[in-house]
């Protein structure tokens, strides 16, 4: 079995921010009709599928960010399961938009939701880290990840989320480096736009229950990519719900 947990944080006012598209990741993986509508339990919303042969846990925490964890190792504790078996998709400043890397282990970069995911599991989970870019600054970080994405972010954002559906196979199966050789090949022909971005020191995601959590992060400067023309999907309805109307 395999536990996939999609970070975020609960309810409607955030449900369009970029600190969000690890739920936007989850839900679209939901969409595959092998798995069942959403439950509450662990903390946060479940539900139960198969992808190939192996069975998958889907998770949404809904502790809010920084106590992403709690959530996560209450459901790897009930099945039993080893960090091995657990993969976390989240947010990531160090990468530009539309970007994806896949890793096991190493440091939270200043995510607190990784860190307390680290603190109630250990770090030997594998990390689907999805790039939003950088506001150019860390005094702009809090406001950047609390924001929704713009209309623009569409060009990206929809066929990513579509692609990591359509491949999630491969990353079940272990398969990583084909999983992100996968998504590069199906973004190839619509680049997405780079957030501006310049280095930032490292420092601390903060927030209360109940309250917008802040959020920074130490991030390397992005490479411009072009913008192209604006895809059609299954994801569309999704993200004009989030958007709202073009």
């Amino acid at each position: 079995m395999l536990l996939i947990a999609g970070l975020g944080n609960p309810g409607p006012q955030y449900a369009g921010n970029r600190h969000n598209i690890g739920f936007m990741a989850v839900d679209a993986i939901h969409r595959d009709p092998s798995f069942r509508p959403w439950t509450k339990k662990f903390k946060g919303e479940i539900s139960e599928g198969q992808i190939g042969t192996e069975k998958v846990l889907l998770l949404k925490p809904l502790t809010f960010m920084n106590d992403s964890g709690a959530s996560v190792a209450d459901a790897a504790r009930f099945y039993k399961l080893e960090p091995g078996q657990v993969v976390v998709l989240h947010d990531e400043l160090d990468l530009a938009p539309g970007k994806i890397r896949v890793k096991t282990g190493g440091g939270n970069g200043g995510h607190n939701g990784l860190r307390s995911i680290d603190a109630h599991l250990g770090k030997d989970y594998r990390r689907v880290r999805l790039g939003i870019g950088h506001p150019g600054s860390k005094e702009r970080v809090h406001g950047h990840v609390l924001s929704d994405f713009h209309k623009v972010d569409r060009e990206w954002l929809e066929p990513l989320l579509e692609a990591i559906a359509g491949n999630i196979g491969m990353l079940v199966d272990g398969d990583d480096a084909r999983f992100m050789n996968r998504l590069a090949m199906a973004l190839s022909s619509d680049e997405p736009p780079s957030a501006k971005g310049s280095s930032g020191g490292a420092a601390m995601r903060e927030g209360n229950k109940g309250e917008t959590p802040k959020g920074v992060s130490h991030v390397r400067q992005a490479r411009p990519e072009p913008a192209k023309a604006e895809p059609a999907g299954v994801m569309a309805d999704m993200l004009k719900r989030l958007f709202g109307k073009g």
